[in-house]
């Protein structure tokens, strides 16, 4: 397992896998195969794919301390990425197909509707992240500053649920969101387990694989 993720094709095709709900959603709405509301389907498909790559960036760290795999950091800052380019898909696909990229109705329809405005804090607060997922970015801000900024994809993650969370109220549908919301509690729930144990643990007697938690 460990020889794979260190395979120079390994890269390519997460990459590749990453894109591949794209792919699909491209062709269904060129086929016309996304059912009798193709926009909405759309709006919905993106959302649901930048919480899942949401969730799968933050299961690397558990699985990597977990398995004792090194070798999965290799794929964190690319399903980041992936993360904010769902999440871009998600925010033009809205503005083009719901709003017909009016920015006055954009704006208008962002401050009147609560659960589109806790969304769009959650894209405001990735594009930082996104914009600093790069190894310039962590020089120039030192590593530091940069695990600080990035330590808001946990925000993030709350607010992603709370945006899914408002959006299904409408229609008294809560089972999607209690297993995102149950799925990131734990990954987050995790991590705090994992402080408090380090913290407790004489300092010596701490293991490398768990002293960066992201």
């Amino acid at each position: 397992m460990k020889k794979l993720l260190l395979h120079p094709a390994a890269k390519p095709a997460v990459f590749i896998t990453c894109l591949l709900p794209f792919i699909w959603l491209f062709y269904s709405a060129l086929a016309n195969q996304l059912g009798a509301n193709p926009a909405e389907a759309l709006i919905r498909a993106t959302g649901d794919w930048t919480l899942r790559f949401l969730c799968i960036v933050l299961a690397v760290t558990p699985l990597r301390v977990i398995s004792n795999t090194p070798a999965l950091a290799r794929f964190r800052r690319m399903l980041g990425l992936f993360v904010y380019f769902y999440v871009l898909v998600h925010l033009l696909s809205y503005s083009w197909f719901d709003m017909g990229f009016d920015v006055a109705d954009i704006v208008r329809d962002i401050i009147k509707r609560p659960f589109i405005l806790v969304g769009f804090a959650a894209f405001l607060l990735l594009t930082p992240l996104a914009a600093t997922s790069f190894n310039a970015a962590i020089r120039r801000l030192g590593a530091k500053r940069w695990q600080m900024l990035h330590k808001l994809v946990y925000l993030i993650a709350g607010l992603g649920i709370l945006h899914f969370f408002w959006m299904r109220s409408g229609k008294n549908d809560f089972a999607e969101v209690s297993v995102y919301a149950a799925i990131i509690a734990a990954l987050l729930g995790w991590r705090v387990w994992q402080r408090w144990g380090r913290r407790k643990r004489p300092a010596g007697s701490r293991p490398a694989a768990a002293t960066r938690l992201q």
